[in-house]
C-alpha cells in the first residue's frame, strides 16, 4: 500500500507517499516541503516500473469498484499553473475503464453558476457509486482564485453576507466545504485532494517551453504571467487552505511536482491504497440467480452440440 520501499539499483530509494499526507493531525508548511523527487535518477526505471504495476492493480480495483457500486471516489487536482495536472491525468488515470471514469475541468463560472450557491456546480459533476470522479480545479477555487482575486467582493449575495470581513467570510467557507466533503464521506463518497506543489524555477521552465514549441502554445495564455507574478501569495494561501480543510477522513496529499514521473508514481499509490480502503466486492449471485445462470449455460452448451 503506501509507503512501500523501491529498492533501485543504487538501493537510494526509502521514499514514502503517506509522507506527504495531511490531514486533521498534521498542518504542512509549503515552502518547507519538496518540489523534487529527491531521489537518485537512476531509480526511475525501477520508480516508472513500479508505477505500471499500480495502474495494473487500479485497472482491477476499478472493476470491483464499479462492480459492487457502494462507494464513489472524487480526485481532487489543485495546482499553480504548469505544474503538471493535466499530464498526471493522462498518464495515470486514462487507463482505467472510461465506463467507470468522468474528467471534469472546472473554469471560470458562467452567469447560470454564478446565480447558484458556489458548491452546486460541484454537486452537478458528483459521479455515481461505484465510479471515480476526477476534478481537475473544483470547489477550492471559490476559496483560492476568488479570494487572491477579491472576486467575493463582487458576488451576487445579500449584504448579511458580504459584511463579514475577508477573514470571517473565508472562514465560513472553510467549514462549509468540511461538512460538505463529510456529509460526501457518509454518503458512501471517498475526497481525495491533491495538490502538485510545483516550484517557482519549474514552472518557469515549463511556460518558455509552451512559448517555443509550436505545439504546446496554445497552452500558454498572457494571462498565466499576472498569476505567476502572485506565486507566493498562491502558496501562503494553498498552505492556509490545506490546514484549514484537511481531515481524516478528506486528506490533502501534497505532492512534489518538478519531476512528472516521480509525481505520477506518488498519484498511482495513492489510488491504489484508496480502491483498496473501499474493500469492494463482486455481487454474490443468490440460489435463484445461479439456477438460472446454470440452465443459460446449458441451452448455450446443447446449441454447440447442434
Amino acid at each position: 500500500m503506501i509507503g512501500k520501499t523501491i529498492h533501485c539499483r543504487t538501493g537510494g530509494f526509502s521514499k514514502k507517499a503517506d509522507r506527504y499526507r495531511y490531514d486533521d493531525h498534521e498542518r504542512p508548511d509549503l515552502r518547507d516541503l519538496p518540489t523534487h523527487a529527491g531521489v537518485d535518477k537512476d531509480c526511475r526505471e525501477e520508480i516508472e516500473r513500479r508505477t505500471a504495476e499500480n495502474i495494473e492493480t487500479m485497472k482491477q480495483l476499478q472493476e470491483a469498484l464499479y462492480a459492487d457500486g457502494r462507494e464513489g471516489i472524487v480526485l481532487v487536482l489543485q495546482a499553480l499553473d504548469a505544474a503538471g495536472k493535466d499530464s498526471i491525468i493522462k498518464h495515470v488515470m486514462s487507463g482505467l475503464n472510461p465506463q467507470g471514469v468522468m474528467v471534469h475541468s472546472f473554469k471560470q463560472p458562467g452567469a447560470e453558476e454564478l446565480s447558484h450557491d458556489y458548491l452546486w456546480r460541484v454537486v452537478k459533476q458528483l459521479p455515481p457509486r461505484g465510479s471515480i470522479a476526477i476534478f481537475n480545479r473544483s470547489h477550492y477555487e471559490d476559496v483560492l482564485a476568488v479570494q487572491i482575486l477579491e472576486l467575493w467582493k463582487k458576488a451576487q449575495l445579500p449584504d448579511r453576507v458580504l459584511q463579514d470581513s475577508r477573514s470571517e467570510f473565508f472562514r465560513k467557507r472553510y467549514r462549509q466545504i468540511r461538512q460538505f466533503e463529510e456529509y460526501l464521506y457518509e454518503n458512501g463518497y471517498r475526497v481525495v485532494k491533491v495538490f502538485l506543489n510545483v516550484s517557482k524555477e519549474e514552472q518557469g521552465k515549463r511556460f518558455l517551453e509552451r512559448i517555443e514549441k509550436p505545439e504546446k502554445n496554445w497552452k500558454f495564455a498572457s494571462s498565466d504571467l499576472e498569476t505567476r507574478a502572485r506565486f507566493d501569495d498562491y502558496i501562503d494561501l494553498y498552505e492556509e487552505v490545506i490546514r484549514e480543510t484537511a481531515s481524516d477522513h478528506s486528506p490533502w496529499y501534497v505532492l512534489p511536482a518538478d519531476q512528472k514521473w516521480y509525481t505520477r508514481y506518488l498519484l498511482s499509490e495513492i489510488m491504489v491504497d484508496v480502491l483498496q480502503s473501499c474493500d469492494s466486492r463482486f455481487p454474490e449471485l443468490s440460489e435463484e440467480e445461479r439456477a438460472h445462470l446454470e440452465e443459460a449455460r446449458e441451452q448455450l452448451l446443447r446449441e454447440q452440440e447442434d
